[in-house]
């Protein structure tokens, strides 16, 4: 078994959807951590902010697998793939770290994913993974945290349900 930590946002009706993924992680994964949810403005384009959280699962799959079973989940929430890449979404689940894996991948699976200089993945993933380590930097999550300009990138801690 392999230990991943992924990345959740929604910008379209983001409790629905984030809920929806979380079900269906449970059911497929068995018990999951869930970080607490936090509020962003979108990055890379003008759009509405984000609801972004982590999740670590405890996973039989390889990243390929992995990453293939994530964008079916995307895709039966209503994720859109002919729009361009930065923009508005139903749901957004990316591997952010597998195990210590490093990957620079065909295209769209990269291990340690990039976005975890960005406080809306590296915050959630603090959260419930303090003490683990960046596999390229060494660094632990809360070192990482702790060093970012958090006023650079407002988060604003909210609820799901």
């Amino acid at each position: 078994m392999a230990r991943a930590y992924l990345s959740l946002g929604s910008n379209q009706e983001p409790l629905r959807y984030l809920n929806a993924a979380l079900a269906e992680l449970r059911e497929r994964f068995g018990d999951i951590v869930v970080s607490p949810a936090y509020r962003s403005r979108s990055v890379g384009f003008d759009g509405a902010d984000f609801v972004n959280l982590a999740v670590c699962v405890d996973t039989d799959l390889s990243p390929q697998a992995l990453n293939d079973w994530l964008h079916a989940l995307e895709d039966r929430h209503g994720r859109r793939r002919d729009v361009p890449r930065y923009s508005d979404r139903t749901l957004d689940i990316d591997i952010v770290l597998y195990d210590d894996l490093v990957m620079n991948g065909d295209g769209h699976l990269q291990l340690p994913r990039k976005e975890l200089k960005h406080a809306f993945v590296l915050r959630p993933i603090a959260d419930i993974a303090p003490m683990l380590r960046h596999p390229l930097s060494g660094d632990t999550m809360a070192a990482l945290w702790s060093a970012f300009p958090a006023d650079s990138e407002p988060l604003e801690r909210i609820e799901l349900s």
